[in-house]
């Protein structure tokens, strides 16, 4: 089973994100997640870097610059989606990412006390 660590430029991204208002409360993740030709096409115009700080997993071990080197994408390569956060912990607490978990729980909470959620 692969391992990850968590992605800090994920993080920061994510939080500027959240900060920017840049971010989706309801949505149906597994319709609008990015599919291979949404991914490929992000690649060709924002490169690796700015791919990267879409996921909030690093794969250990994996090659820089592919796709197999992150995971646990946090959205729709133009905001947020509060259910990519919500699939990212369960994901990661079924597989025993602990790290991983944790940052998306996190993250989650981020989004519900900026939005309100919480209260």
């Amino acid at each position: 089973m692969a391992k990850y660590a968590v992605n800090p430029e994920a993080l920061d991204h994510a939080r500027k994100l959240i900060d920017a208002r840049q971010y989706v409360l309801d949505s149906d993740w597994g319709e609008v997640q990015p599919r291979a030709d949404d991914q490929n096409s992000y690649l060709d115009k924002h490169g690796w870097q700015e791919y990267g700080a879409w996921h909030l997993g690093l794969t250990d071990g994996a090659a820089e610059e592919t796709k197999a080197r992150y995971g646990f994408v946090l959205g729709d390569f133009r905001r947020i989606h509060r259910t990519a956060l919500i699939a990212s912990v369960y994901r990661a607490s079924e597989w025993r990412h602990k790290a991983v978990e944790l940052a998306a729980h996190d993250l989650l909470q981020y989004l519900d006390d900026k939005t309100g959620l919480t209260a």
